[in-house]
């Protein structure tokens, strides 16, 4: 007999005496996920009246921007954390170098200060900081003579669009094409231009995944090849240590992980590291698989969306964007 074997040989330490009712569960429970952890991502496309639904996220739509106003509201009476959107230009607006992405009277810079002039500062209003909406060639940069990412000068249009956005009504700025050195030239083209106070929400680790391809359809893009030699190899986790300590040092005000759940060990080294806030993003190919294998009767769809920001909060996420937050907030959550 050991120390927790009663005579009988029977257990005297049962972990399931804190397991027995739902109530004893709350009361245990070492995690939780609030709304105000919650990032709603909302796509807004220009010269739609009416939201038009996503084929391969069921729920999804891309919003007019009447419809987005609505959902900004909608957020801020849910008590969520904030709101990420994305811009959807007209094909033809869509050229090499992405001006539609800095234009101040584009889709993405007349929908900030919609949402800005709806909801004021009573939300975090966060802004995509990426040309891959814009371009014709649907990089996430300018391309050089060889057709390849031409890195520094991708930079100069990230300064552009960040003072775009911020002149737009930003709060929050999410440089996400993974251009090294991209937080420290958008840092510096905030604080020169008098925006000290709008906070950089750096997209640290985003890897190169197979997961992205809703995302795709939502904002209607025109890729041609692959982001691989910017975005980060599945492969390595060490390389996102390295890349934090590169954005922190450059002004990250927030980092994040993306995708979520194939990376949650990379969120949880991330997470153990870092000393600013930590973001992780359950992306469209995530949302869909578990929205259609709930349609097919698979798994239990509330319970699966639940335990998935659950294992977020548990890996060390400060917050999570999901397509969830309004959903998670006023219902699952409560």
């Amino acid at each position: 007999m050991n120390e927790n074997t009663s005579a009988g040989g029977f257990p005297v330490v049962r972990p399931r005496r804190l397991r027995t009712t739902p109530a004893m569960r709350r009361l245990v429970a070492e995690n939780r996920v609030h709304a105000a952890d919650l990032i709603l991502p909302a796509f807004v496309r220009e010269g739609v009246g009416e939201p038009v639904p996503i084929a391969s996220m069921p729920g999804v739509m891309q919003h007019s921007r009447e419809s987005l106003k609505k959902a900004a509201a909608e957020a801020v009476s849910l008590g969520l954390g904030g709101l990420m959107i994305y811009g959807v230009p007209e094909d033809a607006k869509k050229d090499a170098e992405g001006t539609a992405g800095t234009d101040p009277d584009g889709i993405l810079q007349v929908a900030l200060r919609d949402v800005r002039a709806e909801v004021g500062d009573d939300l975090v209003i966060m802004s995509d900081l990426c040309l891959d909406e814009f371009t014709d060639h649907g990089h996430c940069g300018v391309l050089d003579a060889r057709g390849r990412v031409d890195n520094d000068a991708t930079l100069e249009r990230y300064a552009q669009m960040a003072l775009a956005q911020a002149e737009a009504g930003a709060h929050v700025l999410g440089p996400s094409g993974m251009m090294d050195g991209q937080v420290g030239h958008v840092r510096r083209a905030l604080d020169e231009a008098g925006f000290t106070d709008v906070t950089v929400f750096a997209y640290t680790a985003k890897y190169s995944s197979a997961f992205y391809g809703p995302f795709r359809e939502a904002v209607a893009s025109s890729l041609k090849g692959d982001r691989k030699t910017y975005q980060q190899d599945p492969a390595n986790a060490r390389e996102a240590l390295r890349e934090l300590e590169l954005d922190v040092a450059e002004g990250a005000d927030m980092v994040m992980v993306k995708p979520g759940m194939p990376y949650l060990d990379v969120l949880r080294d991330v997470a153990e590291s870092a000393r600013v806030p930590v973001g992780s993003y359950q992306i469209s190919g995530e949302y869909s698989m578990i929205e259609n294998a709930a349609a097919a009767g698979l798994i239990d769809r509330d319970a699966a969306i639940v335990e998935t920001l659950t294992g977020f909060k548990r890996a060390g996420a400060s917050m999570v964007l999901t397509y969830w937050a309004a959903e998670a907030a006023g219902r699952l959550l409560a």
